[in-house]
This record gives C-alpha cells, structure tokens and sequence, in this order.
C-alpha cells in the first residue's frame, strides 16, 4: 500500500477491525519509510454477474427470478420456502466461483437440475420440461428414462 505522505511502497498493518457492519475492514497502516500513520479500508468488490440467455440477450443475474422458477417446480410439494433459497444460493455461489463476469443461463439451468435430481425427482421433471422446452409427451418420457437410469446406475 503506497503511504500517501512519501509515496513509499512498503507499510505495514499496525491493527485491522470490522467497518461498515462487517462489510469492510478498516486498516491502521504505518510507512516503513517514514513512520506516518494512515487508514485504508477492504471491502468486497461486487461485480454484477451477468446471464447471456439464449437469445444472446445479457441480463444481470436475478435470484428471484430463479426463485420464482423453483416455486413453480415444486408447486404442491412439500418443502420449505429455505431449502428453494439455498439451492438459489449455492446455484449463484457456484457460478459466482467460475470467476467469469457473465455465465449462460444454460450453464445455471444445468446448475439447478443437478441439485434438483437427487432432492425431487418430480421437481426435477418439471423444472427439466420448461427449461429444456419439451414440446411432446416423448421428451417427457425420455428424461423420465434418463433419470431412472441414472439412478440405477448410482445403485
């Protein structure tokens, strides 16, 4: 960190504490070179992660238009409201850790399914006809096939 009174490069962290409702971290910094004291402070650099859906259209990631999607998936499902969060949540924590500004909304659609597969098959379905747009009662047919396949295999 560059001292803002000499301009030299080398300080060194004399305390650190919590800012802004832990949403920072304030520094207390002197300069090697010549001993003047000064703050900085560290925060999380929250750049927007951007969907390219596949119309080629980018739009910035919407938790609640994922949410909404999973809502409609397990409609007359018993589960908790937290459980659709959570996978919302390790869903944008997954793309998030690709470290890639934009993400395809395939990608996503890919991360949901996987986690929907082993939690509820029938949310899995449901979620998989939309998504991937089945048009006829064979490609509902198809992915009940895969899954059962699937699950046979992990047996």
């Amino acid at each position: 960190m560059r001292c803002p009174f000499c301009n030299a490069e080398d300080s060194r962290v004399v305390n650190s504490r919590s800012a802004e409702d832990g949403r920072a971290i304030r520094r207390r910094r002197e300069c090697v070179s010549c001993g003047g004291r000064f703050s900085t402070y560290e925060t999380v650099e929250n750049v927007p992660l951007m969907v390219i859906k596949k119309s080629g259209v980018r739009e910035p990631f919407n938790r609640d238009k994922l949410l909404s999607g999973l809502m409609r998936a397990f409609n007359k499902r018993e589960v908790a409201t937290e459980k659709l969060e959570q996978i919302v949540s390790d869903t944008e924590q997954e793309m998030r850790n690709l470290m890639e500004r934009e993400v395809t909304s395939v990608a996503i659609g890919e991360a949901v399914m996987r986690r929907l597969k082993d939690f509820d098959e029938v949310a899995y379905i449901r979620f998989a006809s939309v998504y991937r747009k089945f048009t006829d009662v064979e490609s509902f047919k198809n992915e009940v096939l895969n899954l059962r396949q699937n699950n046979t295999a992990l047996s």
